[in-house]
């Protein structure tokens, strides 16, 4: 059973950058998730896939799993965007190349 490394993005709903500067150790399903007759509640048997280990650096991460000889697959890490300083006055710049509209 591989698991995935891999650094997650940031929170869409908020503006900072918490929780997006460490790296994770995630467990894949072994065994695929099951149906509970009764309640409808969704199970599992395996317990790994709910452990996600952190770690701050990407090496750190992978040398983790040589250590323990996990399989692992390391994701690339989603190019950051960069802020584009915008100011409301330059909407009214004298030479603008295109027309302003509401």
């Amino acid at each position: 059973m591989p698991v995935r490394i891999y650094k997650p993005s940031r929170n869409a709903m908020q503006s900072g950058k918490g929780s997006s500067d460490h790296w994770v150790v995630e467990f894949e399903a072994a065994t695929p998730r099951t149906s509970e007759p009764l309640m409808g509640w969704t199970s599992s048997a395996d317990t790994r896939q709910q452990v996600k280990l952190s770690f701050p650096t990407r090496e750190e991460a992978i040398a983790y799993c040589e250590r323990e000889g996990l399989p692992h697959i390391v994701l690339p890490e989603a190019p950051v965007a960069r802020a584009i300083k915008k100011s409301y006055s330059d909407n009214f710049k004298f030479g603008r190349t295109d027309n302003w509209t509401h």
